[in-house]
């Protein structure tokens, strides 16, 4: 890998590595950035016709964003809001995953055999700074795979469009779990793409350096042992205890 400061040219891995340096992730903790994630929800998916526009300006799911499993992920550059994501952990029956309601036949087994799933929705990205730097496609997922390794997690979940399927079995080795199906309150269909997580790690992070993480910047993200954004308990996983990688 050629070095991204001896004046030759840079590898893509390089320019991400470089562009990490502008950026900042954190968790939504306040009402304040709560709103700030729901409102770029909003504009991006009117933005791609995928919802018609509401007088709130808000894309807020009561169940699934103040869940004590979820995290809504903030992603910012130069101090400025770029993206965000929201992120479910799930284990056992019991669990609650956007997932379920559209694809039980191919998630809910897996639960029931007892792995711990993580699932990334609400991606949506703020067009005036995608626009002009493509790593933040990249660097947008990249709280979602700390996730991941800090939770010790066995399978990565996501529902993308079919268009979008090929950066996700490319970037992060998912595999199609079912065809596209129809998603509440959306005009869109989506599929179901999975991975197992421990078997693809390290391909991921040997392709794709920028993805890597040390436990102290996980733990600044998602607190110590499975500890959740929206409730006071230290165990989001119904009794089970997740250690951090």
């Amino acid at each position: 890998m050629t070095s991204a400061t001896d004046g030759a040219p840079t590898s893509f891995s390089d320019r991400v590595l470089r562009f990490l340096e502008r950026v900042e992730h954190r968790i939504a903790k306040t009402d304040c950035e709560r709103e700030a994630a729901f409102q770029l929800r909003h504009d991006a998916y009117v933005r791609n016709d995928l919802m018609g526009p509401r007088a709130d300006r808000r894309l807020f799911d009561k169940l699934y964003d103040i869940a004590p499993n979820a995290w809504i992920t903030l992603t910012f550059v130069d101090g400025e809001l770029a993206a965000t994501t929201r992120l479910n952990l799930g284990a056992g029956e019991d669990a609650l995953l956007p997932s379920l309601a559209v694809y039980p036949d191919v998630v809910a087994p897996r639960l029931k055999e007892g792995f711990v799933i993580l699932e990334t929705t609400r991606l949506a990205a703020d067009i005036r700074i995608s626009g002009s730097n493509s790593e933040l496609a990249y660097v947008a997922m990249r709280p979602g795979y700390m996730a991941a390794v800090h939770f010790d997690i066995d399978f990565a979940v996501a529902s993308p469009r079919l268009e979008h399927m090929a950066f996700y079995r490319r970037v992060l080795l998912f595999s199609q779990w079912c065809e596209p199906r129809p998603y509440p309150g959306l005009t869109a269909s989506f599929g179901c793409m999975g991975a197992d997580f421990h078997a693809s790690r390290a391909r991921i992070e040997t392709r794709y350096p920028f993805f890597k993480s040390e436990p102290t910047e996980r733990e600044l993200l998602f607190g110590p042992r499975g500890e959740g954004p929206n409730t006071g308990r230290s165990e989001v996983l119904g009794g089970r205890l997740v250690s951090p990688a």
